[in-house]
């Protein structure tokens, strides 16, 4: 059997595994990475909004601070990235709208815009015509919206392939095996056995696993990261030359409580989302999943139908039971955890990366991120 050492090892090379080790790296850790197929994962599906406005959901205000911090480090972080890879990230400043069909919805954005409002966020309410000014191509039934400047976007996919880049440029070891099982040793991590029987040791190990994490044999029970997976579908259309500008932001709506969203990119892809399924580990693509999107979408945008489609894909977000991320150290020694973002990976990549490498430096989370500590779980408050 060979063996590898290093002072992190990070379990995991989706974006949140990858942003990790790039961080830890500039940190002067040395870093490994097991994954088979870095760069892949749960942002290959994802559309990419970073949307720490327009996704607000009541009881979540404390994941909301989370969001907006790492909505604000998002341009430095983009430029950053840019920079040391020379990669366009396809970051755009486009803005959101939220709009209703129907009276109900309508209401609905009524109330979104109301908490909004109260817990400081910027959102402007505009009438049915004042949306179809802003978006041409918009329904002529659109009741009304919600303007959100704030909210930007970008490109998971080569978000992911530049982190990629920057972390071998920073030293990163990829390991292209999936970690098998974690080796404890004297009640510490101390590494793992990949699936190719390399032992991988470490003198602490960064679970980011995503939906995965909560599989990893060797885990003690008390420490097992609650995480599920919640699977979404997506369709990828293309924009014609001839038809643009198609859309100019983010366009997102509630269509018979069903959320649908339009995320339109500057190369001329236009990214339709996204189903959220509780099916497990299921990541078929579905006739009646990307039906109901492209139905939903037509009622929204009703030139969608002349748009040539060039993809349809699944893929599994990780979900905790609050809906929020487990970050940081756990109940044994050695062990940190990066996962459970559900909805928000892409839009938490600056402030995990953050956060991780600075409690696998001081052995603490910084202050924003200490509400998400996976200590707030013991197992016998988690669902059956």
């Amino acid at each position: 059997m060979s063996s590898r050492t290093s002072d992190v090892l990070v379990v995991g090379g989706g974006i949140i595994g990858l942003v990790t080790a790039w961080r830890a790296a500039l940190r002067g850790f040395s870093v490994t990475v097991a994954d088979p197929e870095p760069g892949r994962g749960a942002a290959r599906v994802a559309a990419g909004m970073l949307a720490a406005v327009t996704e607000l959901h009541y009881g979540e205000q404390t994941l909301l601070g989370l969001n907006l911090a790492s909505a604000e480090r998002y341009p430095d972080f983009a430029a950053e990235l840019a920079d040391v890879t020379g990669q366009d990230l396809g970051y755009r400043r486009c803005g959101t709208l939220a709009v209703a069909l129907d009276a109900d919805d309508r209401a609905h954005l009524r109330d979104l815009h109301a908490l909004q409002r109260r817990s400081g966020l910027a959102s402007e309410w505009l009438s049915g015509r004042e949306c179809r000014r802003l978006e041409p191509m918009l329904a002529p039934g659109v009741r009304g919206g919600l303007r959100v400047d704030g909210d930007h976007q970008i490109d998971p996919r080569r978000l992911a392939r530049a982190l990629l880049t920057a972390c071998e440029r920073a030293g990163v070891v990829l390991h292209r095996s999936w970690a098998e099982r974690l080796d404890v040793v004297r009640d510490r991590a101390a590494g793992v056995t990949a699936a190719d029987g390399t032992a991988l040791a470490a003198g602490q190990v960064v679970l980011a696993g995503g939906s995965l994490s909560g599989r990893l044999a060797g885990v003690p029970e008390p420490v097992l990261p609650p995480v599920r997976p919640v699977k979404g579908q997506v369709v990828r259309l293309t924009v014609p030359e001839r038809y643009a500008p198609f859309l100019s932001r983010t366009v997102r709506a509630v269509v018979r409580g069903s959320h649908v969203y339009l995320v339109p990119r500057e190369n001329g892809e236009l990214v339709i989302g996204a189903t959220s399924e509780e099916l497990g580990w299921d990541t078929t693509v579905t006739a009646g999943g990307v039906y109901e999107l492209l139905r939903d979408a037509h009622e929204l945008v009703p030139g969608i139908t002349e748009l040539p489609l060039t993809e349809t894909l699944a893929g599994l977000r990780p979900c905790s039971p609050d809906n929020a991320p487990l970050l940081g150290p756990t109940g044994l020694d050695g062990l940190l955890l990066a996962t459970g973002h559900h909805r928000n990976g892409v839009l938490l990549t600056p402030v995990t990366g953050d956060a991780l490498a600075h409690a696998l430096a001081c052995g603490e989370l910084p202050d924003e991120a200490r509400p998400f500590t996976p200590l707030r779980f013991s197992r016998s408050e988690l669902p059956v």
